[in-house]
């Protein structure tokens, strides 16, 4: 709806969630935390004194100091750069993961709620049997069948997010085809896509958009701990979980060389984490008072 002044305005639902979201301060700190590694990312080499791949063997395992704000590694490479440029690995993993894994879970999920039957029982068995693995492993073995690299760790982590997904639209699906004016859709005799895509997909976008941000944190840890296993990014690439993999003999000569890219994956996850909480304080019905 837009104003007398012409200005497009916030319909009045999402305009109280944001009030609400911004009286939540941890939930603000969360947003703030995210935006300053997006924006950290999107300008990485502006603010980076020197190229991830830069090696100066005489400078390897320096201690933090003015020329190198966060020290060198053993290749003599400057931390601080190669974790600028590694938030670009996380975020971009972390998000693309995340969306490959929601768009097809929310499509497996709409399908098994509203059809039911035997589709119902076929997609929530694979869902259970899919969540009977501990998530890490199952990356893993993915991993190791498309073999070691980013991208393959990308798919990993998105296929072991799909039963999170499909199973919350599946449930949300459910309840939402039970009322009237789905019902009466399906009388005038409404198509099941026109159905699904302007009645249902929408109404259950609440859900997927708080799981969604809470997913992004736990891809950063997942593609930070095949990096470590050495089954995500490959060297010389400037991923987080490679970085604390490749320094972890170094803990007691240099600790800097852990302490600098674990921090990062630390606040990153944080961030999301608490943006997630304060999403889900907003959006969800059972949240509210």
């Amino acid at each position: 709806m837009a104003s007398q002044n012409g200005n497009e305005e916030l319909p009045a639902p999402w305009k109280e969630a944001w009030r609400s979201f911004c009286k939540n301060k941890l939930a603000v700190v969360g947003l703030g935390i995210v935006i300053f590694f997006i924006i950290l990312a999107a300008i990485a080499p502006l603010i980076a004194p020197y190229g991830f791949k830069e090696q100066e063997l005489s400078n390897r395992l320096l201690a933090p100091s003015g020329e190198h704000w966060f020290g060198t590694d053993d290749f003599g490479r400057d931390i601080f750069s190669r974790i600028v440029y590694g938030a670009r690995i996380s975020i971009w993993v972390g998000f693309f993961s995340v969306l490959a894994s929601a768009v097809i879970g929310t499509i497996l999920g709409i399908v098994a709620g509203y059809y039911g039957k035997w589709v119902d029982t076929l997609i929530s068995r694979i869902f259970d049997i899919m969540l009977a693995f501990p998530s890490i492993l199952l990356a893993i073995a993915v991993v190791a069948i498309l073999g070691p690299s980013l991208q393959n760790a990308l798919i990993a982590i998105a296929i072991i997010n799909i039963p999170n997904f499909g199973r919350l639209v599946r449930s949300k699906v459910l309840s939402v085809k039970q009322e009237e004016y789905i019902m009466a859709a399906k009388a005038v005799g409404m198509k099941d896509t026109r159905i699904l895509f302007r009645h249902i997909l929408p109404n259950s976008m609440t859900p997927i958009i708080v799981q969604g941000t809470l997913a992004i944190a736990t891809a950063i840890i997942e593609a930070a701990a095949l990096g470590f296993l050495g089954l995500g990014a490959q060297a010389p690439t400037p991923e987080w979980g490679k970085m604390l993999a490749d320094s972890k003999q170094y803990l007691v000569q240099a600790p800097w060389t852990l302490f600098f890219p674990g921090l990062a994956i630390m606040l990153t996850v944080l961030g999301f984490n608490l943006m997630g909480d304060g999403l889900r304080d907003v959006l969800d019905p059972k949240m509210k008072q």
